[in-house]
C-alpha cells in the first residue's frame, strides 16, 4: 500500500540530507562558480597547462555534486508521485513509486562509496599490471582470465581501457600485461586489487583432469598527471626499441615501434608496444615509469610502508596471496577481510563491485580506527 511507503520516504530523505552535508554541497557550488568564472576569462587558455589543471579540478568537483543533485531530483519526483497517489487514492502508483525509490537508494549507496575515496590519488586513472606466476600455461591462462575480468569490470563502469603492453603465453594465455584504465576514481576503486591472486581448479590442460593451483600477481598504480613533480633525469634512462609481438595489425614484427625504458638507478622497467608509432609508445611507457617511480618514493616513507605491506605485491609466494578463486566450490575468498562469496562465475565475468565495495568500506573503517587511537 502507498501508506506503507511513507517511512521509507522519510528515511531516504534523511540519508540524502546527510549526504549533502558530507559532500559540503554549498561550498562546492561556490567552488564550481569560482572555477567557471576563471574559465570564462579571455586569457584563460593562454597558459594551457594551468587551464587544463583548472578544467580537471572543475570536473572532479562537479561529478559528485551533479550526482547528488540528480538523486535529489529523482527523490522529489518519487515523492510527488506518492503524494498524487495518496490524494487520488490510486494504489496502482505503488509499484512506480517503489521503483523510483529503489533507484535513488541504489544511486545513494554508490555515491556514499565514492565519498570514501578520499586518498590523494584516488580520483586518478589506474595503471594495472598482471604477471603470471610459476606454473607455465596454467598460470598464463589464469592471468588472461584476470585480464578479462578487470576489462569487463571497467567497461561496466564506463571506464576506458587501453593496453600498453601485452606478452602472450607460450601456448595459451598471457605472461604479462599492462592496462591503462581511465575514468574518475579508477585508482580508488582498484587499488585494493594489488596482490597475489590464487586459482584452484580442475585443469583444462591436464589430460588426467587433476586439480591445479595457479598464481598471478596484480599491481595497481595511479596514473600521474603532469602536475605531479616526479623528476626523471633522462641521462639515467636507457631506451630500447624492439619489434612488437602478438596480434595487432601490419606493423607487428615489421617495424621496431615497441619501446622498453629502463631507469638505471632503480632498475625499474616500463614497456609499451600497443601504439603504431615509437613516439606514442615512448610517451605511454614514460607515464608508466613515472607512476612506478612515484610509487617507489612513497613506499620509502615510513608512514606509508606500514599501511602498504599488507597488500604489497611481492614474489608470487603462496603466503602473500590476497584472494583465492576456488572453481570446484564456486567460491571466492578475500583473505584480508574474511569475505566469502559463492558467485565465482559472476565475479570472473566482471561483477566485482561487491568485493571492491567491501574492501573500500573495510579500509575506511580501519583508517577511522587508527585516527581514534592516535
Amino acid at each position: 500500500m502507498l501508506e506503507d511507503i511513507k517511512p521509507q520516504l522519510g528515511e531516504l530523505k534523511t540519508k540524502l540530507d546527510q549526504m549533502g552535508e558530507s559532500l559540503e554541497v554549498p561550498a562546492k557550488e561556490e567552488k564550481i562558480a569560482e572555477l567557471e568564472y576563471k574559465m570564462g576569462e579571455p586569457t584563460f587558455w593562454d597558459d594551457a597547462e594551468k587551464a587544463q589543471k583548472i578544467n580537471q579540478e572543475l570536473n572532479d568537483v562537479k561529478i559528485s555534486v551533479d550526482k547528488y543533485k540528480n538523486l535529489v531530483s529523482k527523490f522529489e519526483d518519487a515523492q510527488t508521485l506518492w503524494e498524487m497517489g495518496m490524494e487520488e487514492q490510486d494504489e496502482s502508483m505503488e509499484d512506480d513509486v517503489k521503483a523510483e525509490l529503489a533507484s535513488v537508494a541504489e544511486g545513494l549507496e554508490a555515491l556514499q562509496l565514492e565519498v570514501l575515496l578520499s586518498g590523494p590519488y584516488d580520483a586518478n586513472n589506474a595503471i594495472l599490471t598482471l604477471h603470471a606466476g610459476a606454473g607455465g600455461t596454467e598460470a598464463q591462462d589464469w592471468t588472461q582470465m584476470l585480464l578479462r575480468m578487470y576489462g569487463r569490470w571497467a567497461e561496466r563502469h564506463g571506464f576506458t581501457v587501453e593496453t600498453a603492453d601485452l606478452l602472450p603465453g607460450d601456448e595459451a594465455g598471457v605472461k604479462s600485461a599492462t592496462l591503462f584504465i581511465k575514468g574518475h576514481n579508477a585508482y580508488g576503486f582498484l587499488k585494493s586489487e594489488k596482490g597475489i591472486h590464487r586459482l584452484v581448479r580442475i585443469s583444462p590442460f591436464d589430460a588426467q583432469a587433476r586439480r591445479h593451483t595457479s598464481f598471478a600477481a596484480c599491481d595497481i598504480m595511479p596514473e600521474i598527471d603532469d602536475n605531479v613533480e616526479v623528476n626523471i633525469n633522462m641521462s639515467d634512462v636507457r631506451v630500447d626499441t624492439y619489434r612488437a609481438s602478438g596480434a595487432g595489425g601490419q606493423h607487428i614484427n615489421k617495424t621496431e615501434s615497441a619501446i622498453r625504458i629502463t631507469h638505471i638507478p632503480t632498475g625499474i622497467v616500463a614497456e609499451c608496444q600497443d601504439e603504431r608509432s615509437q613516439y606514442k609508445n615512448k610517451d605511454k611507457a614514460l607515464k608508466v615509469l613515472k607512476s612506478r617511480l612515484l610509487k617507489e618514493k612513497q613506499d620509502k616513507q615510513a608512514s606509508e610502508i606500514a599501511a602498504d605491506r599488507k597488500s604489497q605485491v611481492g614474489t608470487g609466494d603462496r603466503s602473500e596471496r590476497i584472494r583465492t578463486y576456488n572453481y570446484p566450490q564456486g567460491r571466492l575468498t578475500d583473505h584480508r577481510i574474511g569475505l566469502t562469496l559463492y558467485k565465482l562465475e559472476d565475479i570472473l565475468n566482471g561483477n566485482l563491485d561487491e568485493v571492491i565495495d567491501a574492501l573500500i568500506t573495510a579500509d575506511r573503517a580501519e583508517k577511522l580506527k587508527e585516527n581514534m587511537t592516535q
